[in-house]
């Protein structure tokens, strides 16, 4: 990658020159996703965590945004908000057709959305936090690469809300309101409540239609948590969540550029309901009993313009194509946990109900050898899958400085699948995952030491595949850590570095494949098993206050991933940066630059296409008052053209030759924000 190394060399002198001035003190960072919610310097483990300010300040709606902030993650561009997420080059870039699978979870309040994470909206927002590698004893299964954990702010006995408008480019606009306090003035029984509603264009164009809005957004988030204590040894906590997500999707064109042609162009849109309730009993001593019990029901309608094209684009030739997916996911799960600081036993129950139906529309005719075709298919499927999960996890001190961990978590699943295709089967499976780790407390850090394995359940894959892959095998996933997590200079420097490698047993892969050249709704999408893939990476991130008023924070990640043929992994940069400043005055002024690198990295398994590299700067200045804050925020300030998704297949006739067809980021968005608070 051709980086400017100018800019990274004062990014980084920058960071480290000896500053000298008042005494500013990191506040101390509590991991929520972790079982016992330890300091973030205290967990054996890479974890990202972003608290609502850095949140408020460097994003504006979603946490895509975000994803560039985290070392060796990456998502993709496949719907029109990121769903799919890689973490260290593991997890998929789609899923079109088959049995969810996901290898990265994503949960929001203790409610699982793994694979579906397009309503991950961030108004009232408290903690992001990204958990790096195998999560087998904690998650099991859907967290073979990692975890991603929102928390919505937590309810509280004092009165307190906010009031918040944005305005931005592709009229943009955004309406917010939060509220919280105790009932009745009652220091045991608390409430949040929150809502957004988000609209925009989008900033591509269809000139065939005479719309600028056929890839708009219109975002509604709703959530509500409640918080009682009927006893001093009882603590519930009641959280609920709406989402209506209805964009709209036209993200393609032939020239990779802006403005779309299609003539039916589609929608990503995505309505989830969800609830979870908690409760904690400190039973005996340092003893508590959890109880966390949550439901999830999500429609999800993802349809496009198959052949990107109208009739005059594609004139003499009749080249018209549609496909529409609808697909309904229920989950409802059941966690107990039984422990104390040292030792931790739990029961996970989950039912996860997937139906899907795809319809597939198109009409072909080639007036230059007077050859026609039509397409109607239309497919279904309803798929089950019940698991079971026994785990624990036990803390030892040898000393007050070296401490030993280990977890471990086995688990079963059975499923039942049934479609339209006449295919019928039930497959289930066993597995298992854990890990063990060493660390030790310096003077100034701590120094850990760690071997995990996760697993991801095998499957099947639906409708019309290539032969010979209509199964696919379990997958493990060993991953070796040592890292440092340091709070330095009289707690004004706090970093965490970590060195990581990896082996991945019967990796598997999404991949695709066009079964009837010509034809773009052909597309089939399938899960295959490629041997053995491994990776070897770094991972750096630190927040600095040399003085007051000042910060400063870097990230970074180098990963050498890589499948069995010596390739690199898709979606797995090799190189990924992060660095920021930011400048807050005592008398409400502020002003921050952030910058953001990535290397190219490969689209896809299933050809060799490569994206570009690029840089992108962020930047927001305003007033933040006690009261007020006013913002003028730009984000991709120098109108940085790259690309989130590419494809590489034939789709323009008469001859259909392969090219490579991307979607790009988001260009160049200039707005302002205003919040009042009481």
């Amino acid at each position: 990658m051709k980086q400017n190394p100018k800019f990274w060399l004062f990014a980084v002198v920058l960071f480290f020159s000896p500053w000298v001035g008042a005494e500013v003190v990191i506040d101390e960072i509590t991991v929520t996703a972790d079982y016992r919610g330890r300091s973030l310097v205290d967990v054996p483990f890479s974890v990202s965590s972003m608290s609502e300010d850095f949140i408020s300040e460097v994003a504006v709606q979603h946490f895509e945004e975000l994803v560039n902030l985290v070392p060796n993650m990456n998502w993709s561009g496949d719907g029109h908000r990121a769903r799919y997420f890689q973490i260290r080059g593991v997890g998929e870039l789609e899923q079109y057709q088959g049995a969810p699978n996901p290898s990265i979870g994503f949960l929001i309040d203790d409610i699982d959305f793994s694979g579906i994470g397009s309503i991950a909206t961030l108004f009232d927002i408290q903690t992001v936090e990204v958990l790096r590698g195998p999560q087998g004893s904690r998650y099991g299964a859907n967290a073979l690469g990692g975890l991603i954990y929102m928390r919505s702010t937590d309810p509280s006995a004092q009165r307190n809300g906010r009031l918040q408008f944005t305005a931005g480019d592709d009229d943009a606009l955004s309406f917010a309101a939060a509220f919280g306090g105790s009932f009745n003035g009652s220091e045991s029984a608390s409430y949040r409540l929150s809502a957004q509603k988000y609209q925009s264009n989008g900033f591509r164009d269809n000139p065939f239609l005479n719309r600028n809005d056929t890839n708009g957004r219109d975002e509604t988030s709703l959530r509500a948590r409640l918080h009682f204590e009927p006893s001093k040894t009882v603590d519930i906590d009641l959280s609920l969540l709406y989402s209506n997500i209805d964009n709209g999707y036209d993200a393609f064109s032939l020239d990779n550029s802006n403005t779309v042609l299609s003539d039916n162009p589609g929608k990503d849109a995505q309505e989830s309901l969800g609830a979870a309730i908690r409760l904690d009993w400190r039973a005996f001593g340092d003893t508590t009993a959890t109880s966390i019990t949550s439901f999830a029901d999500s429609s999800i309608d993802f349809g496009f313009d198959a052949d990107w094209g109208n009739d005059e684009s594609w004139a003499p030739v009749t080249y018209d194509y549609v496909s529409i997916n609808d697909r309904t996911r229920r989950t409802v799960s059941q966690e107990f946990r039984l422990g104390s600081e040292q030792w931790l036993i739990g029961l996970y129950a989950l039912n996860l109900v997937d139906e899907i139906l795809t319809v597939n529309l198109g009409d072909y005719y080639d007036p230059y050898y007077d050859w026609a075709d039509s397409l109607d298919d239309r497919f279904g499927s309803d798929y089950e899958a019940n698991s079971v999960a026994l785990f624990g996890q036990y803390d030892h001190d040898f000393s007050s400085a070296t401490r030993f961990s280990a977890g471990l978590r086995l688990e079963h699943r059975s499923t039942d699948y049934l479609d339209t295709g006449g295919l019928s089967t039930a497959p289930s499976e066993a597995m298992w995952g854990g890990e063990i780790g060493m660390s030790h407390d310096f003077d100034a850090l701590t120094a850990y030491v760690s071997l995990a394995k996760g697993y991801k359940a095998g499957g099947f894959n639906l409708g019309a595949v290539p032969a010979g892959k209509r199964d696919f095998d379990s997958e493990a996933m060993w991953t070796i850590e040592m890292g440092v997590k340091a709070l330095l200079l009289d707690s004004r420097l706090q970093m965490n570095a970590a060195v990581f490698q990896y082996r991945r047993d019967e990796q598997q892969v999404r991949t695709s494949t066009q079964l009837i050249p010509g034809d773009p709704a052909s597309f089939v999408f399938f899960t295959d098993n490629l041997g053995e893939g491994k990776a070897l990476g770094v991972e750096v991130d630190a927040r600095w206050f040399p003085i007051d008023d000042w910060e400063f924070y870097v990230s970074l990640g180098l990963i050498n991933a890589t499948l069995q043929s010596g390739r690199e992994q898709a979606h797995a940069p090799p190189f990924s940066a992060a660095a920021g400043i930011a400048y807050r005055n005592p008398n409400g002024f502020f002003a921050r630059l952030d910058a953001v690198a990535k290397d190219a990295f490969y689209f896809d398994v299933s050809h060799d296409q490569k994206s570009e590299p690029y840089h992108i700067l962020n930047t927001r200045i305003g007033f933040d008052l006690e009261s007020w804050m006013l913002s003028l925020w730009a984000r991709n300030l120098f109108d940085q053209k790259y690309a989130v998704r590419g494809f590489y297949f034939g789709n323009e006739p008469p001859d259909f030759p392969d090219a490579l067809y991307t979607r790009s980021g988001d260009p160049r968005q200039i707005g302002v924000t205003i919040e009042k608070r009481f």
